[in-house]
């Protein structure tokens, strides 16, 4: 069997290893989607980040020579990747959001919201789409399920004057948000809670809730990828429809949200199904770069009734 010692004794530079690693993946017909898209990319990230480089772009890097210990690292990562179909992320403890780094396991999803592309994008202020017309005046904001933190520290860094409540019903994976609140500061604005959706927090209100709940329907989760296996379910299972959670993040955001707020959610492909059960919500669908009708966006007066 190949070795990383092997690997070493014929690879030398970031490009021989880039190389071999996408030959690697793509013919051991690896799935993607946790962090990056395609052999390519999932390559760039395993080489950078083993290296302690800026994950944005390997290019200034190709042509630089490995140590022995840099060589046996890379190359031992990239056979793990093969061999376990363990996400990349899980593999180095770090995963990105807009650029913004956090640590990551086992006990949380590889963030990837959509949500983080949204908050950056200035639609709370006032450019673009203006979702609400005075973005300064955002004081509370809510992440349900909040997994790694990862949502609740880019609104905290989106909104420098709200404080974030967050919330998830795994202990696990509070443990994880705990380090990256640590690792950004934020352990004095952002509030974590154990519990289920609304229920620890009291009479509690918010100018935004924001969510990425659960939401893989039935049939997906029967036919996961491997690399998808490796994440919790609980974080993955929405139910037979993939809505379960979001029906239960709807009927309550109306009596959470003080006027002029809004819920902005994402539910993956259940979009035309959350239509279908709510025919009398005006959802607004804000799209992405890489997404299509996956997250909404509900003014607080359309949920107060």
């Amino acid at each position: 069997m190949l070795s990383a010692k092997d690997i070493a004794a014929d690879l030398s530079t970031v490009r021989d290893y880039l190389r071999f690693a996408v030959s690697r993946f793509s013919a051991a017909g690896l799935a993607y989607g946790q962090g990056s898209g395609n052999a390519l990319d999932e390559a760039a990230f395993i080489v950078l980040e083993a290296l302690g480089l800026p994950i944005d772009d390997i290019n200034p890097w190709l042509d630089a020579r490995l140590t022995l210990p840099e060589r046996l690292r890379v190359g031992g990562l990239i056979l793990e990747r093969v061999e376990t179909r363990k996400p990349a992320a899980y593999l180095l403890g770090r995963a990105y959001v807009q650029g913004v780094g956090f640590r990551v396991d086992e006990r949380v999803l590889v963030p990837r919201s959509y949500i983080g592309e949204l908050l950056a994008a200035g639609h709370f202020r006032g450019e673009g789409l203006c979702l609400i017309d005075d973005a300064l005046r955002i004081a509370r904001v809510l992440d349900l399920c909040t997994g790694s933190g990862c949502l609740a520290v880019l609104a905290a860094m989106a909104f420098p004057e709200a404080e974030v409540d967050a919330v998830d019903l795994s202990k696990d994976a509070l443990d994880v948000a705990r380090l990256n609140l640590a690792d950004h500061a934020l352990e004095e604005r952002i509030n974590l809670f154990a519990g289920d959706l609304y229920a620890p927090l009291d009479d509690r209100r918010y100018d935004l809730i924001l969510s990425n709940p659960p939401y893989v329907d039935a049939d997906a989760m029967a036919h996961l990828p491997p690399e998808f296996r490796h994440e919790p379910a609980l974080a993955l299972a929405g139910g037979e429809d993939g809505l379960d959670l979001v029906r239960r993040i709807i009927a309550g955001a109306g009596e959470r949200l003080d006027p002029g707020g809004g819920l902005l959610c994402e539910v993956g492909r259940a979009g035309e199904a959350l239509e279908v059960a709510f025919p009398d919500l005006p959802f607004l669908w804000l799209d992405s770069e890489e997404s299509e009708h996956e997250v909404f966006w509900l003014p607080a007066e359309s949920l107060s009734g």
